[in-house]
């Protein structure tokens, strides 16, 4: 009987003790929970400001950086040191109004309508405000303006002119102090700011020529080797020397205002210079661009990129890093977000540049080009072959004007190769990167040509139609004309 009432009580204080577990155990998982709930989650991850400056007719070899002694840019070399320089960065148009409208839009210039010089894009087609403004971002412009409708780029125009004629009523053509305004007027949201100078575009009235005896130079092997080439190289390296100071003013300020960690600062070449085979030309010195960007918050090691990336992917890069989905938008590019995380190093296959002369000063009545290159190999079609490639440069120019008159043989080759192409021309490259021996038919092209055909049937490029229809797309009312302004009114036709 006592052994019976023994485990009796065993028994109940077993369950006692049991129960009073699961009950201590429940309470503590409450407690937790109710802790959980009254913890702070982790501080979101600020976005990250968006720095772009971009140049104004530069080939892209004209750096230091980028193989030419003779050139002083310690400031973008200097960006180089902190961040990547990329290799095969190319602009999708040689010339500044196409080439902008499709890098503010990411998409190809024919698809957006504005592809021929001093042109407007489709009515609807929507640029970086439209994109980053829903995200929270502010995005400003300081510089020169060549877009249009207006509604389609709605930057916050902060100063600036459209070319370097004459000062803004802020009294100089880049008013850095208004970039500094932008900057600290935006402490309670992110921001993007466009910094487009109007350097090194001519006329070369900018910077110290003195500092680059043009008999010291050493001409680019494109160029023919004459007075007239070497007095406007000293002209135009003092006008990239100049622009290379804008940049470090620019970062100056970053620095001043504690902003540098956390902003992507990309600085852009544009297109090539004006002189011959740059600048109105699908040649690599047309097309291809220097880039470097910087962000010290994540890239904290120094390295060379060789990604092959178009303008069109600036847009959907800056959308990603935003926090938005460019795969939810009609753009031509794509984000190359994962190259500056170091995921990879490999973006497109191939990219793609148009030109069209038709609209330009001194332009031919028709000769349109299309272009693409895998990195290894450019291929470029031109239209209109059995036309003569007419411009400013061909009809005004005293450096082209001396080229005819040396009367050398590389003179004259030059000569006849900038106004009379190839119906089709192929260029390797890796072993001739100034576009010298065409080697259209003596080598494969690695599917370029086919790649052109489908690329312009899948932008509803008409090839002689389209060109032929140019003028079009020109407005006859152009925002950008005032300086230091960029109007909204008046007609777009």
């Amino acid at each position: 009987m006592r052994l019976r009432t023994v485990l009796w009580l065993i028994g109940i204080f077993g369950i006692g003790f049991l129960l009073i577990g699961m009950t201590k155990c429940g309470y503590d998982k409450l407690q937790k929970a109710r802790e959980s709930e009254t913890e702070p989650l982790p501080p979101t991850p600020p976005k990250p400001n968006f720095v772009l400056f971009l140049a104004d007719d530069m080939t892209y070899t004209d750096v230091g950086l980028y193989g030419n002694a003779d050139v002083k840019t310690p400031a973008i070399d200097q960006l180089a040191t902190e961040g990547i320089w990329f290799t095969k960065f190319y602009n999708s148009a040689p010339t500044c109004s196409p080439l902008r409208q499709s890098l503010f839009t990411g998409i190809y210039p024919v698809r957006n309508g504005a592809h021929p010089n001093h042109s407007r894009v489709y009515d609807g087609i929507q640029s970086i405000p439209h994109h980053l403004r829903p995200l929270g971002y502010r995005v400003g412009i300081l510089g020169k303006r060549h877009e249009a409708r207006a509604e389609s780029f709605p930057f916050e125009m902060l100063a600036g002119t459209h070319g370097d004629g004459g000062k803004t009523p802020d009294g100089a053509d880049l008013p850095m102090e208004k970039a500094r305004e932008f900057i600290t007027g935006s402490k309670d949201k992110p921001w993007c700011l466009f910094v487009t100078s109007n350097q090194p575009h001519t006329p070369w009235n900018r910077g110290d020529a003195s500092t680059y005896p043009p008999e010291k130079l050493t001409v680019p092997p494109y160029l023919v080797d004459t007075p007239e080439t070497r007095v406007g190289l000293s002209n135009y390296y003092a006008e990239i020397t100049y622009m290379d100071g804008q940049v470090a003013d620019l970062l100056e300020i970053l620095r001043e205002t504690g902003t540098e960690q956390n902003t992507v600062f990309l600085w852009l070449s544009e297109q090539g210079s004006q002189f011959p085979f740059c600048k109105w030309t699908c040649y690599d010195t047309g097309i291809h661009a220097a880039a470097v960007l910087r962000w010290p918050a994540k890239i904290t090691t120094a390295r060379k990129s060789d990604g092959l990336i178009s303008y069109v992917d600036v847009v959907p890069t800056f959308v990603e890093l935003a926090g938005g989905d460019p795969g939810k938008i009609d753009f031509d590019g794509k984000s190359f977000a994962g190259v500056l995380r170091g995921e990879t190093d490999r973006h497109n296959d191939v990219v793609f540049a148009t030109n069209t002369t038709r609209g330009i000063y001194s332009g031919s009545e028709a000769f349109a080009s299309r272009a693409a290159t895998d990195g290894k190999l450019l291929y470029i079609r031109n239209l209109h072959a059995d036309a003569e490639f007419q411009n400013v440069i061909t009809e005004k120019d005293k450096i082209f004007r001396s080229w005819r008159e040396k009367g050398t043989d590389f003179a004259r080759n030059r000569v006849m190769a900038y106004q009379k192409r190839e119906a089709e021309e192929l260029y390797d490259l890796q072993s001739d990167p100034w576009c010298l021996r065409n080697l259209f038919g003596k080598i494969p092209d690695s599917g370029l040509s086919k790649k052109v055909d489908a690329w312009m049937k899948q932008q509803g490029d008409l090839g002689d139609e389209t060109e032929r229809r140019a003028e079009e797309r020109q407005p006859e009312y152009k925002p950008w004309s005032k300086k230091g302004t960029y109007e909204s009114t008046g007609s777009v036709r």
